[in-house]
């Protein structure tokens, strides 16, 4: 991935009145990569991609295109385009015009402009014959495709999308996920992809950006923000997770109540990050923690009651309450069913190569 950004932001606010919806973004996006920004409602995810795309102005700072100061340049000047949500087709005008109508709008001659179109549905799997057909007589995924085709017809260097798969069912939402990455891969373009769906998130993009409250939490690729989160919110909204709170005792070891732990598991290294008295948050995923089978041990280990099972496909969640009435999930592949019996007592454990320790700020 190239090391000079192709836009970046400096400092950005965003204040509507009284509200700071985006309180100093900085930002780097790189050319030709994915980057998705993802995070709750009311997080600052769609304003952030106003701004970018020049819908709206910051209140402080600047953003910049490769050298060039944007970000008081009208959306219709900048070599960006935005797939919204809804799509914004023309129900009245058919799929050829649909995607040729920004090459109209720049006085590309019709021959032009029919050929380029004809070539973007083949681009994006439609048949040729979808030229002459109607908005209204495509399904949604179809719709999907053709708005994919108008922005490319932009040929802008940077692709905007505000939550273009959300109103879609699973398995078109699913298709159309791989397909943008195949998409991304064959045009070279630069995609900055605004989604809630964490899993859209893990599928396509080469790094992701976390937001909460108008800020970045963490930025970086998925497999890092997952296994190394920066905080209990990224931990928490980058799926299931099993937290503990720890401190530190006065000679630095780390002690959590309810949890029994070998002695030997904190070395010097991972104890040298902590200072005496330190208070933070052991994380570990739940498909890292196990039932534990007789005289066998763990790093970590719990005891507790199985009090809950539930399928999820090619998975299965438990839920096992511990004995301080804390509640711990794992999650096992379908050949690794655990036998046990709701309301049966349990050990459940994990090994230190497979936590991650979060300390307080």
């Amino acid at each position: 991935m190239p090391t000079t950004p192709i836009l970046y932001l400096k400092d950005v606010v965003k204040r509507f009145d009284d509200f700071t919806a985006l309180d100093n973004i900085n930002l780097e996006i790189f050319e030709s990569e994915f980057l998705t920004i993802v995070g709750p409602s009311g997080s600052g995810k769609t304003t952030l991609i106003r701004l970018m795309v020049g819908m709206d102005e910051p209140t402080e700072g600047t953003i910049w295109l490769r050298n060039e100061r944007i970000d008081q340049t009208p959306a219709n000047k900048r070599p960006t385009c935005m797939v919204f949500q809804s799509l914004a087709l023309f129900p009245h005008r058919s799929v050829g015009q649909n995607i040729e109508f920004p090459l109209k709008i720049k006085g590309v001659s019709p021959k032009v402009r029919s050929k380029r179109a004809l070539e973007l549905l083949e681009l994006l799997h439609l048949p040729k014959s979808f030229y002459n057909k109607r908005i209204s007589q495509c399904s949604g995924g179809e719709q999907q495709r053709i708005a994919l085709a108008r922005a490319l017809a932009f040929d802008p260097e940077i692709i905007f999308f505000d939550e273009p798969l959300s109103a879609l069912d699973y398995r078109l939402r699913k298709t159309l996920e791989k397909e943008l990455v195949d998409l991304h891969e064959r045009t070279g373009k630069t995609f900055v992809y605004i989604t809630h769906s964490l899993e859209e998130a893990m599928v396509m993009s080469d790094r992701i950006a976390i937001m909460n409250s108008g800020k970045f939490e963490q930025i970086d690729v998925a497999e890092v923000i997952y296994s190394k989160p920066v905080s209990r919110f990224v931990a928490s909204f980058m799926g299931e997770v099993n937290m503990f709170d720890f401190k530190c005792d006065s000679k630095g070891d780390i002690k959590i109540d309810g949890v029994e732990i070998r002695s030997s598991v904190l070395t010097k290294d991972k104890q040298k990050k902590y200072s005496k008295k330190a208070k933070g948050t052991l994380m570990v995923r739940p498909e890292f923690v196990r039932f534990n089978k007789a005289k066998e041990t763990n790093d970590f280990q719990i005891r507790g009651y199985l009090r809950a099972e539930y399928e999820l496909g090619s998975r299965i969640q438990y839920e096992v309450d511990t004995l301080d009435d804390s509640r711990v999930i794992i999650e096992k592949l379908r050949e690794d069913r655990f036998k046990g019996k709701l309301g049966a007592t349990v050990v459940i454990g994990w090994d230190i190569k497979h936590t991650h320790f979060i300390p307080n700020d």
